[in-house]
């Protein structure tokens, strides 16, 4: 079936996208106002775009027309901000950071969370989080009235101890972070419990398995 964006409203294209893009990793952002204020909110339109340079995107909605929530405005004054990943033990409470409250509410308290100072920027991280990526606004994209898209520089990468299968080598134990995913609808996530593996074929080796599967 053919679901023709020019003759769709807005709500009816962002249900066809959110249900055939999946999963989509969390970016758990946490960010520091001018002022101190912390502020957490997790968004699904997210994933590194860049390996070299390091680099992230977000898609942050706003709630009217100029504004891209508290997140996204706070990233606009700062120019700094923390993405941090969600493990599947942790799910309850960034579901408890997506309750749209007030700007003066403080997310990470009303969660049970804890904080660390990161190192390159003034937000801090989710000490919870099996990954954080410290993260500086390469770019702002208004992408419409109330959306924007954020590319963020990753100046430093945290990994829980536990994960990491040899620090020299940069080898993580990417099961071990037991990281969730957003699905579709309002409130379907995946786990990443269910993992196949499929190696990449070489140019060289595609003649004789093309030839062996005719």
């Amino acid at each position: 079936m053919l679901f023709d964006v020019a003759t769709m409203n807005a709500q009816d294209t962002y249900k066809v996208l959110i249900s055939t893009v999946v999963p989509r990793p969390i970016a758990w952002i946490t960010t520091q106002d001018v002022d101190g204020t912390l502020n957490a909110a997790p968004f699904s339109f997210f994933n590194a775009v860049s390996g070299n340079p390091p680099v992230v995107a977000i898609g942050i909605g706003g709630r009217g027309p100029g504004d891209a929530k508290d997140t996204g405005n706070v990233i606009r004054r700062t120019g700094e901000f923390v993405v941090n990943l969600v493990s599947n033990e942790l799910a309850e409470k960034m579901n408890v950071t997506a309750i749209d409250f007030g700007p003066e509410v403080n997310e990470l308290a009303e969660a049970g969370l804890t904080t660390v100072p990161s190192v390159h920027v003034k937000p801090p991280r989710i000490a919870e989080s099996p990954v954080s990526f410290e993260c500086k606004r390469l770019v702002t994209v208004d992408v419409g009235n109330d959306r924007s898209v954020i590319l963020g520089s990753v100046v430093a990468i945290h990994v829980r101890d536990d994960c990491v299968l040899d620090p020299a080598r940069h080898y993580i134990d990417t099961p071990k972070l037991d990281l969730i995913g957003r699905m579709h609808g309002g409130g379907w996530y995946a786990r990443t419990t269910d993992r196949f593996d499929l190696p990449r074929i070489p140019v060289d080796a595609w003649p004789e398995r093309k030839k062996a599967a005719e």
